[in-house]
């Protein structure tokens, strides 16, 4: 497939989407080295990544749901989201915490190395959708407190999780986009 006809069939697919079918250890790598390739000022590559199948997809949901009981008020608690958090990594075949190392020299702005990892993801997903592997970033604020469930290093954070997993139905949906002539001024 072309790269634009990649980027234009790219869709955000939902846990609850996926299938049964386990995504080889090989084809988890080739996103990664995929995502590896993403630029960075002054080649900070801040990019890391944990990867988690099988059991710790659990212990991750477990983790998730208690922490959404300790950090949600009353008034803003819902059943369904917390039941949402629990079960979306043990119906993913692979869930990637998207972490950042901050340099710690800080030789470029911050935001210089969140967007960085965000092309490092979007790598990552177009690699995926080349393979027919669907997939989708949450950022939920349960990322947040994540330090010790993912042992973050000194100045590495969480900016959330990337589920990973084969669909059954066509992942080329249909989307829209607003005209490229609306976004644009020629100078």
């Amino acid at each position: 497939m072309d790269i634009l006809k990649l980027i234009k069939t790219r869709r955000a697919i939902f846990p609850a989407q996926f299938n049964e079918r386990v995504i080889a250890k090989s084809d988890i790598e080739t996103l990664l080295e995929a995502a590896n390739w993403a630029p960075s000022h002054k080649k900070t590559e801040p990019w890391r990544f944990k990867i988690m199948q099988g059991a710790m997809l659990e212990k991750l949901g477990n983790h998730l749901a208690i922490t959404y009981d300790t950090i949600t008020s009353e008034e803003k608690y819902s059943a369904f989201k917390r039941n949402k958090v629990k079960e979306n990594p043990t119906k993913s075949a692979v869930v990637i915490a998207i972490c950042m190392q901050r340099d710690l020299k800080e030789r470029v702005p911050e935001w210089e190395e969140v967007a960085a990892t965000a092309m490092a993801v979007q790598n990552l997903w177009l690699a995926a959708h080349s393979l027919g592997i669907g997939g989708y970033w949450s950022s939920p604020a349960l990322k947040d407190h994540m330090v010790d469930f993912l042992s973050l290093a000194d100045g590495e954070r969480c900016l959330g999780f990337f589920y990973l997993g084969y669909v059954d139905e066509t992942m080329e949906n249909a989307s829209k986009r607003e005209p490229l002539s609306a976004k644009i001024t020629w100078m």
